[in-house]
């Protein structure tokens, strides 16, 4: 965000002798960024940019209360020079000549108040301070409006009372479809959501926030307004703003969410300021509805901690100073405070770095020492639990294997979705048609890849991203996923199965086991110590693919590594066959065969024909040479079990 002020406009709030290029110095080595600054006449133009977590600084108060701060830290005098404001106005929620009903779920506050005045052009300073700042003067009416805005930091609003001939305004949630015409003569059709006045009538006469509507903006014939500031849920605002293409400064401001305790004193000012720019009179009571007050923020602290984040030593007094000039509240207790945060600050200033970083900036950045600060509390570092280790880690190891790494959008269309419609997180404004979506899985978007690669024989792909999905009144949840496409003539089952046994062989992954598929597929899903990991699915004859929980799968990864001898005495093999109904899965009965005894060093699938499997098992004693005795025992262990569990017999 970018504000472009007067210095003379500057200093009516701020007194100091410091001249524009030492504000601009200092002012940008401590706070704000001064761009650059322009000499017109006899006076000097800031250019300033704003970050977004300081909205309050988009006006000439709160950068002149900032600079009161900053200044004396370099060693020039600097006062805060306030509005001087009657306040001597009587506050309701309700008049007899405007009545304005809200929501409260998305209204922080309204001030209202009814002025006669008459419509002319503005003074001559009034029109050169905003056509400075790169706002168009209209008339006096709309000026004072953004003469406030940039002046104290709050957008304010004004409507013709007259032409709101219900004299009633009722701010709620817009309708799908409801249509709008703005200031600017542009058409709208709202999506339902947004913030809205209307008369009471249906009508909507404001689009709040954003920009006010043709049918009630002021006219030469104008002889009454409503000065309006309302104060609305920010996220909202943003959103209309993004989704209708409606960026004014005001909704710029806005969504940034302004401290709703400055509204009255910016309707205090209009009313000075029509009062001498259109020989405004007061003609109702000020209507000030607050549904919504900010919550009073404090943190406790300790000046001990504060230096400590900074890596230098500050005295108390002057930490304590520094806050205070810039408007926290500060209770001592010792060598700790407790910090009241004030209302500008409270979208921004929430921990104890906070309040150092205020310390630190406002001390100076300049006078910190260039140096690394010495470590005294260091943290074994722990591979094992490290994210970015493993996925560097199973990136490399798909790499040696022949892989490539691709990256796919995470948008899909309908036809890519792989789920019913209303189980997807539709996108509100898609760039394409193409990319309505998010995806549930990253298999169709690697099948793409495959079909723009036809030329290619033989492919590997994979890719480790996000799948998204859907949750009621909240946010998509978001979970990696590791998908992978082998493509290649007369691939099989085995060569996908392969692949990820070595995976979870080289993380330490151990107890996997492949089940029937359950999404109806020819593969199979893949199990680890009774969790389910994700798929290996055979697409047809020359392409296999997996995609499993990626998430799941860092969360077993292990470094843990068990010695074994190498045994003196020699194994023992042999080869059984049991006939097995076709639904026992393989890697079930070799699991089982492994349990009967811990000399069983090594179970395998050596032939299949119908329903027949033969296991070739290796037996070995670490202490002593088996016997024919030995292995007959744990043969009638293993044929009893495979019996008993899955029906099996063994076959002569």
């Amino acid at each position: 965000m970018n504000i472009k002020i007067l210095d003379s406009w500057l200093r009516e709030h701020l007194k100091t002798k410091a001249t524009p290029q030492k504000i601009a110095e200092f002012l940008s080595l401590t706070s704000v960024s001064v761009e650059k600054i322009v000499k017109i006449n006899n006076d000097y133009l800031y250019d300033i940019e704003v970050t977004s977590n300081r909205p309050e600084l988009m006006s000439i108060i709160g950068i002149a209360k900032e600079a009161s701060a900053i200044l004396p830290q370099f060693g020039i005098s600097a006062e805060y020079i306030p509005l001087n404001l009657n306040k001597n106005f009587e506050t309701v929620k309700e008049s007899p000549l405007l009545k304005i009903d809200i929501d409260p779920k998305i209204v922080n506050r309204v001030c209202a108040v009814i002025i006669d005045v008459k419509i002319k052009h503005s003074p001559k300073f009034i029109q050169e301070r905003l056509e400075s700042t790169d706002i168009r003067s209209l008339n006096n009416l709309i000026d004072v409006t953004n003469y406030i805005m940039r002046e104290i930091g709050h957008p304010t609003h004004v409507f013709d009372y007259d032409r709101i001939t219900t004299h009633k305004l009722i701010i709620r949630e817009s309708k799908k479809n409801e249509k709008i015409k703005t200031l600017d003569n542009k058409e709208y059709q709202l999506k339902g959501g947004d913030i809205v006045a209307d008369n009471g009538e249906g009508e909507i006469v404001d689009l709040l926030g954003v920009m006010g509507t043709s049918n009630s903006v002021v006219t030469d014939k104008t002889k009454r307004i409503i000065f309006f500031i309302n104060n609305n849920d920010p996220h909202r605002i943003r959103k209309t703003s993004m989704t209708n293409g409606i960026r004014t400064e005001a909704a710029v401001v806005n969504e940034k969410g302004i401290d709703p305790e400055i509204a009255i004193n910016a309707l205090f000012r209009g009313i000075k300021l029509y009062e001498e720019f259109a020989e405004g009179k007061v003609v109702s009571k000020i209507i000030d509805i607050y549904p919504n007050k900010p919550k009073i923020i404090t943190i406790k602290s300790s000046f001990k901690k504060i230096n400590k984040i900074i890596g230098v030593e500050i005295l108390p007094e002057k930490s304590t100073d520094i806050l205070k000039s810039l408007g926290f509240k500060l209770k001592i207790e010792g060598e700790n405070f407790l910090a009241t945060v004030p209302t500008i600050r409270i979208n921004d200033i929430t921990i104890e770095e906070d309040l150092a970083e205020e310390i630190a900036r406002i001390y100076g950045y300049h006078k910190l020492p260039c140096i690394i600060p010495p470590l005294t509390e260091v943290e074994s570092e722990n591979i094992e639990k490290n994210e970015y280790y493993w996925t560097k880690r199973i990136k490399n190891t798909f790499k040696y294997w022949g892989f490539n790494e691709v990256y796919t959008y995470s948008m899909v269309s309908e036809e890519m979705l792989e789920c019913p419609i209303n189980d997807a997180v539709e996108i509100a404004n898609p760039l394409t048609e193409d990319m309505v979506y998010m995806r549930k899985t990253i298999i169709p978007s690697l099948i793409a890849v495959i079909k723009e690669n036809t030329i290619k024989e033989e492919i590997k792909i994979f890719e480790i991203a996000n799948v998204y999905e859907k949750v009621k009144n909240n946010l998509p949840k978001e979970t990696q996923h590791l998908a992978g496409i082998i493509k290649k003539r007369d691939v099989t089952f085995f060569d996908g199965k392969g692949i990820l046994e070595q995976l979870f062989n080289d993380l330490g992954i151990m107890d996997v086991n492949y089940k029937e598929s359950e999404k109806n597929v020819t593969g199979a899903s893949i199990y680890v110590k009774g969790r389910y990991l994700g798929e290996l699915e055979l697409l047809d004859e020359d392409i296999i693919d997996f995609e499993i929980d990626f998430n799941l799968l860092l969360s077993l990864v292990s470094l843990k590594k068990t010695y074994k001898p190498i045994g003196k005495y020699p194994a023992v093999f042999e080869d059984l066959a049991f006939t097995i109904k076709e639904n026992v899965a393989t890697s079930d009965i070799i699991s089982e065969i492994k349990k009967q005894s811990d000399k069983i060093i090594s179970v395998e699938l050596l032939d299949q024909y119908k329903n027949t499997k033969t296991f070739h098992i290796a037996y070995q004693d670490l202490e002593k040479n088996l016997n024919s005795e030995d292995v007959k025992k744990i043969r009638e262990k293993i044929t009893t079990s495979i019996k008993e569990k899955f029906n099996a017999a063994l076959k002569d």
